[in-house]
């Protein structure tokens, strides 16, 4: 990856990283979608900025789990399943192609089924 791609998933990560770290703060903004975004960026941009994210506190309060097993506390999906559930539901509203609806239809069901069955439930 060129030089400007990498700094490109790095601002991108720390954009993330400030929106996770308003979920912290604000109930209604999820935490969980925008640290994982920010791990991801940081990983395919800079060693650095992924070795300093994963030994952060955040990270292992609210990423670990999901990144080691595959699971997340119920609270964290059901954040998720709600923010996106409202996301995609605006095109759903403000399109009005048959297509792009049962596409959307579809994708909701997609997504639903990995939470359910694809991210186990932690107690």
């Amino acid at each position: 990856m060129n030089k400007i791609g990498k700094i490109l998933f790095v601002m991108g990560g720390l954009i993330s990283l400030v929106l996770g770290v308003v979920g912290i703060i604000m109930p209604l903004v999820p935490t969980t979608p925008f640290l994982l975004l920010a791990s991801y960026c940081f990983v395919k941009g800079s060693k650095r900025f992924d070795d300093w994210f994963s030994s952060t506190k955040m990270y292992r309060k609210y990423l670990a789990s999901f990144v080691q097993s595959r699971s997340m506390r119920l609270q964290q999906k059901c954040g998720i399943l709600v923010l996106t559930a409202v996301l995609i539901s605006v095109p759903f509203v403000l399109v009005d192609v048959l297509a792009m609806r049962i596409f959307i239809i579809f994708l909701m069901i997609c997504k639903l089924a990995y939470f359910t069955f694809g991210v186990k439930t932690l107690k």
